[in-house]
C-alpha cells in the first residue's frame, strides 16, 4: 500500500558490462524487468553505432518470418502459440537460427514458386478448354447469323453446311480470319464496342459467359469469364484486332481450322489438365509438410528473434569505454531492486563463462527520476484511470487508492439502479472469472479489450450500484418492498387525507407526513416505497438527491485539499502546511462546508410539524455574501455573527494564499545562511532522502551556501520574487474560483441520478407495460417479443449509453473537482527494459 500511495524510491545507477558477458547480462535484466537505460549515445546516428549489424540481421530474420507467417496463413494451417517463453538465444546459436530460415526461406520460395506456375498452366488449359467447347456452339449456329448469310448469298457455289473449315473459304479466295480467347465479364461490353468503331463492321462478335468461376491469376479470386470468337476479313484488321485484345487484357488462345484438329486439341487438353492436377496435388502436400514443420518452431523463433533484437537495441544505449574494454550503462532503478540487478549481473556473468565480472555502482543525480507504482490486476485499472490524466510527479501523493473506493462510488450515485447493477456486475464477473482465456485476451477489437482491461472497475461500479440501488430503492425503475412501509394507509383514511373519489380519480396520490398517525416511522434502509406511487415523488428526490450531491462534492474536494498535507510534508516544505493548506482549507470550509452544516442543521432541527415554516438554505447562504438577514427567520440563534465571522476568516484566507508564500521565499531569499535551506526543497522533490542529506552535507563542508549543490554538476536558478507571486497569484484565482464552479459541478450527481431513473420509468411504461396490460391467452406469447425487445433496450440505452455517460462524469469529478487539490501530474511513467512488454500474439507483433 506504501509504494502504491506514494511510489517506489528510485536511483540512477551505472552499469559497468565487460563486452564478453554484456549480451547475457542484458538477456537476464530483460527477463526480470528492473531498469530503464538512458541513451548514453545520443548524438549518434542509428546506423553508426557498433551493434548496427546484428540489428540487421534481426531484422532480416523477421523478414524471412513475416513470409512463414503469411505462407503458413494463407495455407490455414494453425499456429503453435502457446504460453511458452523461451529465452534469448546465445550469439552462437544466432547463425543456426539464422541458416534454418534462410533455407526454409529458399526451399518455400521454390515450392511456391512451381505450385503458382502450375497453377497458371492448370489455368490457361481450362481456359482453353472452355474456349473450344463455347466457340463448337458458334459454329453451329453459323446458319442462323446474317453475316454468314451474306457469305453464302456472295458464294453461293459453296456448301451450306455449318461445320465448313477454315481452309476451304481460303482456297475459295475469301480471306476469313478467327481470333478466339477469354475476356472479363466486366470488360465485353467496352470491348464490344471498341470493335465496332474501330473496325467500321468488319468485324463479327460472338461470345457467351462461362458458367464456371475461373481464379483470376493476378488477385486469386474467382471472377467470370466471357468466351468471344471474333470474325474477321483482311490482314489490316487482324492487326487492329489483336491490339485491342492486347488493351483489355484477353487471354487469346489458337482456334483450330477442322473439327477433326479441335477434337485433337480437346483429347490433347484433357490429359495435361489430369496429369497437371496430379502433380499439383502432390507439390500442394509437399508444401503444407514444410508449412507443418515450419509452423512447430515459429513461434519460438519470432520470440527469440524479437529478444535478440531488443538486447542489441539496448546494447546501442550504452557507450564503450576504450581503456577497460567494457560497456557503460545507465538505467533508473528502483532502490528495493538493486541487490537483484546486482544479482542479475552476476548470473549473465556466470552464463557467458567471463572470468571479469560485470557491477552497478549508484551515482548522485539531479534528474527528475521516472515514477513507479507497482500495480497489480487489480489495482491497475485504477492507476490507468490516474494516468491517463497525467502521471504522477515523483513521489507524490498517488490518488489511485482513493479512487479505487471513490469512482465506483460517484460513478454509482449517478446510476444507482439495483436492477442494473446487478446485470453489469455480473458481466464483469464473468469477465474475471475467465480473464485466463486466451481468446478473450488476445482479441483485435479494441473496443472489447478496453472492456476486458476494465473488468475490475466495471465490477466495483456494478457493486456500488447495487449498494445504491438500495438506498434509491429502485429496481428497473420499480421499487421493492422489503420492510413494509413506514406511511399507515387506513390512517390516511381515517383523517380524511385520502377519499374514495380521490382512489377512483387520480392515479397518483400526494404523500403529507404532517397529519397525525399518518407517517408512522422512517423505512429501515433506503427511500420508502410508497414513494413511487407518490405524486410528489419527485419533488421530493430532488430536494433529497440535490442535497446529498452537495454534501458529497464538498467531502470529496475537502479531503483532496487534506491530501496536499502528505505531499508538503513529504517535500519538508512546511511553510505550505500554514501558507497554503490552512488557508485552503478555510475558505473551503466557512463558505461551503458552512452550507453543509446548514443543510445538516434543518434536516435536524426541523421536523413535518413546522416544515412549512422552515427558512430557505439557498436565501440564507446568499444573505451570507450580502450580510443582510433581517427579513428572513433565523436557522438558529446567533446565526448573523457566526456568518460573518466566517465570511471574514474566507476573506482573510485569500491575501495569505496570495501573499503568503512569495513573501516567506523572499524573506528566506535575504536570509544569507538560511538560503540553502529553501533551494533544497526544491532538490528534495527530485531526489530520495538519502542523496539529498549526502548532497547537502556535501556544500556545507565546502562552506558555500550560495553555491548549488556541486556534486548535482548544474547551476541553481536564482530566486525570482515576480515569477513565484505569479505562480501563486494564478493558483489563488484558480482554486477560489474553482470552489465555487467545482461545488456547482458535483450537482451532475443529482441530475444524473434524476436522468437514469426517469428514463427507466419511460422505458418500462412504453415497452414493459404494454405487454403487461394484456390478460388474454395470446398475452403471454405477446410478452416475449415484449421483454426481448425491453432487454435489448435496457442494456443498449441504459446499462452502455447511460454507464458510459455516468463513467465520464465521475472521470471528470476526479480529474478537475478532485485531483486538482494536491495532484500535479507532471511526472515521466517507468519504462523498464522487460521482455513481458513485448508483444506476445502473432496477430500483434507487425508480422503478419
Amino acid at each position: 500500500m506504501g509504494t502504491l500511495l506514494r511510489g517506489e524510491e528510485m536511483c540512477l545507477a551505472q552499469l559497468f558490462l565487460q563486452s564478453g558477458s554484456a549480451y547475457d547480462c542484458i538477456a537476464e535484466l530483460g527477463e526480470l524487468g528492473l531498469a530503464e537505460f538512458r541513451d548514453l549515445n545520443p548524438n549518434v546516428n542509428a546506423f553508426q553505432r557498433k551493434y548496427v549489424n546484428e540489428m540487421k540481421k534481426c531484422e532480416e530474420m523477421e523478414r524471412i518470418l513475416g513470409y512463414l507467417l503469411r505462407e503458413i496463413k494463407k495455407a490455414d494451417i494453425p499456429l503453435s502459440d502457446t504460453d511458452v517463453n523461451p529465452l534469448a538465444p546465445l550469439p552462437k546459436h544466432v547463425m543456426t537460427i539464422m541458416e534454418q530460415l534462410q533455407r526454409l526461406e529458399v526451399e518455400l520460395g521454390e515450392v511456391t514458386r512451381n505450385k503458382e506456375k502450375l497453377q497458371k498452366n492448370l489455368l490457361e488449359l481450362t481456359e482453353y478448354t472452355h474456349m473450344l467447347r463455347v466457340t463448337r456452339n458458334f459454329v453451329q449456329r453459323n446458319p442462323e447469323r446474317e453475316p454468314m448469310q451474306a457469305q453464302y448469298e456472295e458464294f453461293p457455289f459453296l456448301d451450306k453446311d455449318p461445320l465448313m473449315d477454315h481452309s476451304s473459304m481460303q482456297r475459295l479466295g475469301a480471306k476469313l480470319g478467327f481470333v478466339s480467347g477469354l475476356i472479363q465479364r466486366v470488360k465485353i461490353e467496352a470491348f464490344e464496342r471498341m470493335l465496332w468503331r474501330v473496325c467500321k463492321g468488319y468485324t463479327i462478335l460472338s461470345y457467351a459467359e462461362v458458367e464456371e468461376y475461373l481464379e483470376d491469376p493476378d488477385t486469386g479470386e474467382p471472377t467470370k469469364s466471357v468466351v468471344f470468337l471474333i470474325s474477321y476479313w483482311g490482314d489490316q484488321i487482324a492487326q487492329k484486332v489483336k491490339k485491342i485484345c492486347d488493351c483489355y487484357h484477353c487471354h487469346l488462345y489458337p482456334y483450330p481450322s477442322s473439327n477433326e484438329e479441335r477434337n485433337d486439341v480437346v483429347e490433347g487438353l484433357r490429359t495435361r489438365i489430369q496429369d497437371l492436377h496430379t502433380v499439383l496435388h502432390r507439390t500442394e502436400e509437399y508444401l503444407t509438410q514444410v508449412l507443418m514443420k515450419a509452423s512447430e518452431s515459429v513461434y519460438s523463433w519470432v520470440i527469440q528473434v524479437k529478444k535478440m533484437k531488443a538486447i542489441y537495441y539496448i546494447l546501442n544505449l550504452c557507450s564503450f569505454d576504450v581503456t577497460n574494454k567494457c560497456l557503460i550503462a545507465e538505467v533508473w532503478c528502483p532502490v528495493s531492486d538493486v541487490p537483484n540487478l546486482r544479482r542479475a549481473l552476476e548470473e549473465g556473468s556466470r552464463k557467458s563463462g567471463s572470468t571479469v565480472p560485470s557491477f552497478v555502482n549508484r551515482i548522485p543525480t539531479s534528474d527528475t527520476p521516472p515514477t513507479l507504482i507497482r500495480t497489480n490486476k487489480f489495482t491497475s485499472g485504477f492507476q490507468n484511470i490516474v494516468d491517463a490524466y497525467g502521471v504522477g510527479t515523483y513521489r507524490e501523493v498517488n490518488p489511485a487508492p482513493f479512487t479505487i473506493i471513490t469512482f465506483p462510488f460517484l460513478f454509482a450515485v449517478m446510476f444507482g439502479d439495483l436492477g442494473h447493477g446487478f446485470i453489469m456486475a455480473m458481466f464483469a464477473f464473468w469477465m474475471v472469472r475467465c480473464e485466463n482465456d486466451r481468446k478473450l485476451k488476445n482479441t483485435r477489437n479494441e473496443i472489447w479489450n478496453t472492456f476486458f482491461e476494465g473488468r475490475y472497475i466495471i465490477l466495483m461500479m456494478g457493486l456500488f450500484s447495487i449498494y445504491t440501488g438500495l438506498i434509491y430503492n429502485d429496481c428497473f425503475s420499480k421499487s421493492m418492498n422489503l420492510f413494509g412501509s413506514g406511511w399507515n394507509v387506513r390512517a390516511m383514511f381515517a383523517a380524511a387525507v385520502w377519499k374514495s373519489e380521490d382512489l377512483a380519480g387520480n392515479k397518483f396520490l400526494t404523500l403529507d407526513p404532517n397529519v397525525t398517525g399518518v407517517f408512522t416511522g422512517p423505512y429501515p434502509l433506503g427511500i420508502d416505497p410508497i414513494w413511487n406511487m407518490a405524486n410528489n415523488r419527485l419533488t421530493f428526490l430532488n430536494s433529497y438527491k440535490m442535497k446529498m450531491s452537495v454534501i458529497l462534492g464538498i467531502i470529496h474536494m475537502s479531503f483532496g485539499v487534506i491530501l496536499s498535507t502528505f505531499n508538503h510534508m513529504h517535500f519538508r516544505k512546511k511553510h505550505n502546511l500554514y501558507l497554503v493548506f490552512l488557508p485552503e482549507l478555510l475558505f473551503l470550509l466557512c463558505l461551503f462546508g458552512y452550507l453543509v452544516f446548514m443543510i445538516m442543521y434543518k434536516w435536524l432541527a426541523f421536523s413535518a410539524e413546522d416544515s412549512s415554516h422552515a427558512p430557505s438554505i439557498l436565501i440564507h447562504f446568499i444573505n451570507m455574501f450580502l450580510m443582510q438577514g433581517d427579513g428572513t427567520r433565523p436557522l438558529y440563534p446567533g446565526q448573523m455573527g457566526l456568518q460573518v465571522f466566517l465570511l471574514v476568516v474566507a476573506l482573510l484566507s485569500v491575501p495569505v494564499m496570495l501573499l503568503g508564500k512569495p513573501v516567506y521565499l523572499y524573506w528566506l531569499q535575504n536570509g544569507g545562511r538560511r538560503l540553502g535551506m529553501y533551494r533544497g526543497y526544491e532538490r528534495v522533490r527530485r531526489n530520495s532522502e538519502e542523496e539529498l542529506y549526502l548532497l547537502r552535507n556535501h556544500n556545507l563542508e565546502e562552506g558555500n551556501s550560495h553555491s548549488d549543490l556541486s556534486s548535482s554538476g548544474e547551476q541553481k536558478e536564482e530566486f525570482d520574487i515576480g515569477e513565484e507571486f505569479l505562480h501563486q497569484a494564478i493558483h489563488t484565482i484558480e482554486y477560489c474560483l474553482g470552489c465555487v464552479s467545482n461545488t456547482a459541478s458535483y450537482l451532475r450527481l443529482w441530475a444524473l441520478s434524476l436522468a437514469h431513473a426517469q428514463l427507466s420509468e419511460v422505458l418500462w411504461e412504453m415497452v414493459m407495460r404494454v405487454g403487461l396490460r394484456m390478460d388474454t391467452h395470446m398475452g403471454v406469447l405477446f410478452l416475449v417479443p415484449v421483454f426481448s425487445l425491453f432487454a435489448v433496450l435496457t442494456v443498449s440505452i441504459l446499462l452502455i449509453m447511460e454507464g458510459l455517460s455516468a463513467f465520464l462524469h465521475a472521470l471528470r469529478l476526479h480529474w478537475v473537482e478532485f485531483q486538482n487539490k494536491f495532484y500535479n501530474g507532471n511526472g515521466i511513467k517507468f519504462c523498464p527494459f522487460s521482455f513481458s512488454l513485448l508483444p506476445s500474439s502473432l496477430d500483434r507483433d507487425g508480422l503478419l
